[in-house]
């Protein structure tokens, strides 16, 4: 039997690097070799213990790209594409039961026996490693052929989480004014979202510069600096979009504190969608008034569905010559160097970190 490495998680800010057996695909399954593993702003949150305890001993990374090297006799992938060892691969990372009240009567996810993890020591999907063991019933989708990898993994979940997101609570509509609270990897997805649907205003508050550049590239019209207070950067808004204000804001910062002031941010009979606020544990005082007067519906997300992941994987190889997406990724990380990876993304070096497996570790 053949070895690989894992990073894995064995308590609250505690990785070691694991030597972990490579096992062979279940029926329905499939063994990939890892090409790239995205580092998420949630794998900081799950590190630190801020998102709550998770069934450690546990392989980080959810979001990963590889080459399939084998398959549990099945020659399809999800959506009835021809598979085959070779074939580069994308994978939604929740296994599905398929036999729940949410799998099967209200058709949403997460089901009510969501496997996001399985015990490091077991065949594994996590992507911080050299190979996913893909259990059957783990949705993967086969990436066309001209996609480029790394414009798939530049906005990794993020993307499948903002289709989500829209798919629930509305999609962007021509013409709207839209703020986009966050440029990390959620804000900059929707970002381009937006700027594909045809918004008329993409405006986005961030407190880093390079990111307000990247998501200028990615097509936003207006970026608003947190160094500004609060009541400046609700008047340069209104300033942008008029008296009636943004009709969309997304949440997608990821922080306590901007949640009242994305309620406050939205206009008459807007909409506010939460999609970064899931790491972030706690409470936030806003006025349940100024919902009411303002009209506004206030609504959430999280967990994309397959067809999401799919959506995502399309759109980036669709897009990828005509926005910057693979130039996104702007740090690669060593499997042994993933706290590395994870203290960078969490002082906000990075616009994308991966953990690449054939990266020589750093010295």
């Amino acid at each position: 039997m053949s070895i690989g490495r894992a990073t894995v998680l064995v308590e609250p800010n505690k990785l070691e690097t694991w030597d972990v057996p490579v096992v062979d695909p279940e029926p329905g399954g499939a063994l990939v070799r890892i090409v790239v593993g995205g580092v998420c702003g949630s794998d900081v949150h799950i590190t630190t213990g801020e998102a709550g305890i998770m069934p450690f001993p546990i392989i980080l990374g959810h979001e990963g790209i590889g080459r399939v090297e084998k398959l549990g006799g099945i020659e399809t992938d999800y959506a009835g594409v021809p598979v085959k060892p070779g074939d580069l691969v994308y994978w939604s990372p929740i296994a599905a039961c398929h036999r729940c009240y949410s799998c099967n009567v209200v058709a949403e996810s997460p089901c009510d026996n969501s496997r996001f993890f399985e015990h490091a020591e077991k065949p594994n999907w996590g992507s911080y490693a050299d190979y996913a063991w893909l259990p059957n019933g783990l949705a993967f989708f086969k990436l066309p052929d001209d996609a480029d990898p790394l414009a798939v993994a530049a906005l990794g979940c993020a993307l499948p989480t903002v289709l989500r997101g829209f798919d629930r609570c509305g999609p962007v509509r021509v013409g709207e004014a839209v703020v986009v609270q966050g440029a990390g990897p959620v804000g900059l997805s929707a970002v381009m979202v937006a700027a594909q649907a045809g918004a008329r205003d993409v405006i986005v508050i961030d407190g880093v510069d390079k990111r307000l550049e990247v998501a200028r590239s990615l097509g936003a019209t207006a970026t608003i600096s947190l160094r500004d207070t609060p009541e400046e950067r609700r008047r340069k808004v209104y300033e942008l979009t008029g008296a009636g204000g943004p009709s969309l804001v997304v949440e997608a910062a990821g922080v306590l504190p901007a949640f009242p002031e994305g309620v406050d941010l939205t206009g008459p009979h807007g909409r506010y969608v939460i999609l970064g606020l899931w790491g972030a544990i706690g409470t936030q005082p806003i006025s349940p008034r100024d919902m009411t007067t303002k009209n506004i519906t206030v609504a959430g997300a999280s967990f994309p569905k397959p067809k999401h992941y799919y959506e995502a994987m399309h759109m980036a190889a669709r897009l990828q010559d005509k926005v910057p997406l693979a130039s996104l990724v702007t740090h690669r990380f060593a499997i042994e160097d993933a706290q590395q990876a994870l203290d960078a993304v969490h002082r906000g070096e990075v616009i994308k970190a991966v953990i690449d497996p054939e990266c020589a570790r750093a010295i």
